[in-house]
């Protein structure tokens, strides 16, 4: 019984002490600044703008212009007051909210001359949230096991791409190589190829031009037999000037000078003269069997009445008749309608005439067989470039992804590596978002309509010791009258890698939340979770 005793006198003695401990910290003063409050000793304001005796301390009078002399009380607009919550998380709250009924510290201590009725809830609070930091804690465990197996993952990958890019140096080396060797086999094949078909075709255009001369020289001869209207084998100034088209001013009047001129200055030309004559007037000149009808002169046409009509007398005027008129306007309207004319009642321009002449010469004749073989062989040639060279691009733009993965800041350990080239989508009520790490974020209307972008890779946003920790998307579509969309992520630890939410905080500016086990933090360096020692 005794010994019970004697071991119960030093727990007496350290309660003591506690006690002791706890008067010497005036209230709302945390215990790292105990120190600066010394009961007995005059109390020196922590901004250092004056001393003050210690009685002063929480008398609720501000004396001090950093308020650190009330503690306590809220006595100073700018002091603040430091809740211990053992058992919880300590805190400081605005001195304005001491005494005034709300309970704000949860161990009641703002509250010690309000007459507030406030229970201390920091241990319920404190084993919540111990158990929250718990579940916390398993998941970051877990993902931090993850991110090891991606750090791995990453490495081999780096080591592989490595290789890779060396792999495709040396075939690109030689690839470089037979492109050029396959350009030098391709022109050497497309010169002669080109001199085989520059002479087919300028044989092509001389028996074009054969054909045509042919056709010349047979309508010239059917001309000068027209002209010559007396048949004594020569055209003469009066035969050229009943064609007046011939006219060479077209003043409507073809004069005896003007059609001596296109003779040549005499009177009349044989068959073989008018070879020169008919070089000036081909153009113009239109066959008499393509002529048109002549009108009859205003004299001989009929008269609108017969001598039985009924005569008017001098400025009556007939009465119109509405029908007559109107059944004139629908043969008007139907001669002006139709899109068929006779061919016998169209005058074909000579112009036209000799492009019909020229698409009746008909295509081309098909390449000799000689020809056809230098066609085929530098087509094989520029086909086995082309491929070449298509493999060629293609091998570039596989080594600058390549260089692109091997060189980009995917993290520390480049535990972020792994989200390149993925995409992961999150559905709300009206759109899809997609969010390419590294790529881009686009938004989709869920039930059908273009896609739009809410941003392009930019870089690496978080603060400093966590800048791992925010993506930027930057210059994205833009808004009517408003800036360009971005998107701002915010990345969580996370077991699995999803996006968790997406809102829009301001105008054109995003926010999503993307929890991956990339940045999960190693267990063992975390602080033990709020073992708090105040009293």
């Amino acid at each position: 019984m005794a010994t019970g005793c004697l071991s119960f006198i030093p727990l007496l003695v350290l309660s003591a002490a506690v006690s002791a401990v706890e008067v010497q910290r005036p209230r709302g003063v945390p215990l790292s600044k105990k120190h600066f409050y010394v009961e007995g000793k005059p109390f020196t304001c922590l901004d250092g703008s004056r001393t003050i005796p210690f009685d002063r301390v929480n008398d609720d009078y501000c004396d001090c212009q950093d308020g650190s002399d009330e503690p306590g009380t809220p006595a100073c607009p700018n002091g603040s007051f430091h809740c211990t919550n053992a058992g919880h998380r300590p805190v400081f709250i605005p001195s304005s909210r001491i005494n005034d009924g709300v309970c704000d510290c949860c161990d009641a201590t703002d509250e010690y001359n309000s007459g507030a009725s406030c229970p201390n809830t920091c241990r319920d609070l404190g084993r919540k949230e111990k158990e929250s930091l718990q579940k916390l804690a398993e998941i970051a465990k877990e993902g931090f096991l993850l991110k090891q197996q991606l750090i791995q993952e990453a490495k081999r990958g780096l080591e592989e791409k490595k290789a890779k890019v060396l792999e495709l140096e040396a075939s690109k080396k030689q690839l470089e190589e037979k492109v050029e060797s396959l350009r030098t086999v391709k022109e050497t094949a497309e010169e002669p190829e080109k001199e085989a078909k520059e002479r087919h075709l300028k044989a092509w255009e001389e028996e074009k031009a054969a054909v045509r001369a042919e056709k010349d020289k047979a309508r010239m001869a059917e001309a000068f037999l027209e002209l010559d209207d007396d048949g004594d084998g020569f055209v003469t100034v009066p035969e050229l000037q009943a064609h007046s088209e011939l006219d060479t001013d077209s003043d409507g009047t073809f004069t005896e000078a003007e059609a001596q001129a296109l003779l040549g200055g005499v009177d009349q030309a044989d068959a073989a003269a008018f070879e020169a004559v008919w070089k000036d007037v081909k153009d113009k000149y239109i066959s008499e069997a393509q002529a048109p009808a002549e009108t009859p002169p205003e004299e001989t046409r009929e008269p609108l009445f017969d001598n039985d009509s009924e005569h008017y007398s001098e400025g009556e005027i007939p009465e119109e008749d509405d029908d007559d008129d109107d059944d004139q306007e629908e043969e008007d309207e139907e001669e002006e309608d139709d899109d068929d004319p006779d061919e016998a009642d169209y005058i074909r321009p000579p112009a036209i005439q000799e492009k019909k002449d020229d698409e009746d010469e008909g295509t081309m004749p098909p390449y000799n067989e000689e020809t056809q073989n230098l066609i085929d062989a530098a087509q094989k040639a520029r086909e086995q470039f082309d491929e070449a060279e298509r493999a060629l691009r293609e091998l570039d733009d596989q080594m600058k992804n390549l260089e692109k993965e091997t060189t980009s800041d995917f993290g520390s350990n480049a535990e972020f590596a792994y989200l390149y080239s993925q995409c992961y989508d999150l559905t709300t009520s009206e759109y899809i978002y997609r969010l390419c790490p590294f790529n881009r974020v686009s938004q989709k209307p869920k039930h059908g309509g273009s896609e739009t972008s809410l941003g392009t890779w930019g870089h690496w946003d978080g603060p400093e010791g966590n800048v791992y920790g925010v993506m930027k998307y930057e210059n994205g579509m833009g808004c009517w009258q408003g800036p360009n969309r971005s998107t701002t992520v915010k990345l969580k630890c996370g077991k699995e890698t999803v996006v968790t939410s997406t809102t829009e905080p301001s105008r054109c500016e995003y926010l999503m939340e993307f929890t991956t086990p990339a940045l999960c933090p190693d267990p063992s360096t975390l602080d033990p979770m709020h073992q708090h020692t105040e009293l």
